[in-house]
């Protein structure tokens, strides 16, 4: 369902257009995940959720609480409307019975997830979507719930390039089967060598992204290795965007999980970087020689965390949405970031959005652009090592 508002000259009277390049264009079109019928997932090789204190300990599964999926909601509904009040257009998923078990020829999994993050999923690079590979079975079928607004997107702009990864087969060979059950038995030094080396809970088998580890900036393309996205899900990016350049970062966190919450982009210049994950130090370089500003992110709110069934960490207060250059979209509770953030002239709009946490993550995660305008450019001018 297509939900905006908009009069003779609004947003409903555009041609829709696929369009956006960077994180920070004035923006116009947008996806907004739903909470309905998630679910906790099941245990498989990729991921594992462990909540004992709150009624789920490791090997159990099901629905999310009701009660938390309303006020998700009502969270994912009124940021919605406030977009379209302020003349963007915006599109939902359709969300599928997550509950349901799921199988292709190589494996069954008892439960599916969630379409509350869709930037998980979508990647937007120009006039292209792409439909990331995914590394958990229990989000393989997770396309679904986006296929009919990519199928109404591909029918109004005939300059749409609709595209989907290979879908990978998810074997137990493309993972260290044994990986959780070390991990957490390391030492913190141990695990951070482990993300240094990439040796992590993927194998190379075959490749393997989530969306939400690219980070746009115009012709460069930030690729984070990650827990779900391995070296060859990189290398397939780079091939499958020539015209961009393609670089693979590290993370300095012992759970790398997406790199919307730890490298994040305000406008051309600037740079927001979450302050207990330092960017390895060769990309802090590459960026200063270009003239970029890297500002370490105050403390987040102090707030009870982690909050019921979530696997977010407090930096997920960075996971901010631009609507343009000089405005940011803020959770409500951030005040220390949004005055930090204010500092800098970005007006910030506060948004209630602590609730939808626990269903996949913050501002940014609960939305793809869509159509943001401005063209393709080139912020990187003076290139420098592997960069």
């Amino acid at each position: 369902m297509t939900e905006y508002a908009g009069t003779a000259s609004g947003p409903a009277a555009r041609p829709v257009r696929v369009s956006s390049w960077n994180g920070w264009d004035p923006l116009r079109h947008v996806i907004v995940g739903r909470a309905d019928g998630a679910v906790v997932q099941a245990p498989e090789p990729a991921v594992r959720r462990d909540y004992p204190d709150d009624g789920f300990p490791l090997g159990s599964y099901g629905p999310m609480p009701a009660e938390m999926t309303a006020e998700a909601n009502e969270q994912l509904d009124d940021f919605a409307g406030m977009l379209r009040r302020r003349g963007i257009r915006v599109d939902r998923p359709t969300p599928l019975d997550f509950s349901e078990p799921v199988a292709t020829p190589d494996w069954t999994h008892p439960t599916m997830s969630g379409c509350m993050p869709p930037r998980d999923l979508l990647l937007t690079v120009g006039g292209e979507v792409l439909e990331a590979t995914m590394s958990y079975r229990s989000r393989w079928f997770e396309y679904l719930c986006y296929r009919p607004v990519l199928k109404r997107l591909f029918d109004a702009d005939p300059a749409m390039r609709w595209e989907a990864a290979p879908k990978p087969r998810l074997t137990d060979a493309s993972y260290h089967t044994d990986f959780w059950d070390t991990y957490h038995t390391l030492s913190t030094e141990e695990q951070l060598a482990r993300v240094r080396a990439y040796d992590l809970v993927l194998t190379e088998e075959e490749p393997l992204f989530d969306a939400a580890d690219v980070a746009r900036f115009g012709k460069d393309l930030f690729v984070q290795l990650s827990f779900v996205t391995n070296r060859s899900g990189y290398q397939w990016l780079k091939r499958h965007f020539p015209d961009h350049r393609v670089h693979a970062v590290t993370s300095t966190n012992t759970h790398p999980l997406h790199i919307d919450a730890t490298w994040v982009p305000l406008r051309p210049g600037l740079v927001l970087h979450c302050g207990e994950r330092l960017a390895d130090a060769e990309l802090m370089e590459f960026f200063r020689r270009n003239d970029w500003e890297v500002v370490e992110a105050v403390q987040p709110a102090s707030w009870d965390h982690p909050p019921k069934l979530s696997f977010c960490s407090p930096w997920l207060a960075g996971n901010i949405l631009n609507l343009d250059p000089g405005t940011l979209c803020v959770e409500e509770k951030e005040v220390r970031l949004a005055e930090q953030l204010s500092s800098y002239g970005f007006e910030v709009v506060p948004v209630p959005f602590r609730a939808v946490g626990p269903f996949g993550g913050g501002l940014h995660c609960a939305t793809v652009d869509i159509e943001r305008d401005g063209t393709c450019e080139d912020y990187f001018p003076r290139r420098h090592g592997r960069f």
